[in-house]
């Protein structure tokens, strides 16, 4: 799977949340002010090209819907995240976020316990 740009994970990001869509809906969940509705569907029609998004034709209009679930891009993505920045190591991307100032003592705990129940499902298996 290709890596996507801002502009069209933003997009997805609003596929995924309406599921299916025409540009003129997808439009409308963007924040004051709009993009143009050309680059709009520009993009659209890029991530179809990429085969990420599908559409059905109605004339000469598309109503267009996610081919990949939100879940998949995710684990695509925050495996070459952690392949890039962090040797592919998922202990090294726990210990550096363990590092920042933005995790909380509760955070730690929460994921400990995660962890946790990972480990104890793992085993169960």
């Amino acid at each position: 799977m290709e890596t996507l740009t801002k502009a069209e994970e933003r997009i997805m990001q609003i596929l995924w949340d309406i599921e299916r869509g025409f540009v003129k809906d997808i439009l409308e969940q963007f924040p004051d002010p709009k993009p143009p509705y050309n680059s709009v569907s520009t993009i659209v029609r890029v991530l179809v090209k990429k085969n990420i998004v599908g559409y059905n034709s109605y004339g000469n209009t598309h109503q267009y819907y996610p081919l990949i679930s939100k879940e998949e891009y995710s684990q695509e993505f925050l495996g070459r995240f952690v392949n890039n920045y962090f040797e592919g190591s998922f202990k090294k991307l726990v210990h550096f976020f363990s590092q920042s100032d933005k995790v909380d003592t509760d955070d730690v705990s929460e994921i400990m316990d995660m962890l946790k129940d990972i480990q104890d499902q793992k085993e169960g298996q």
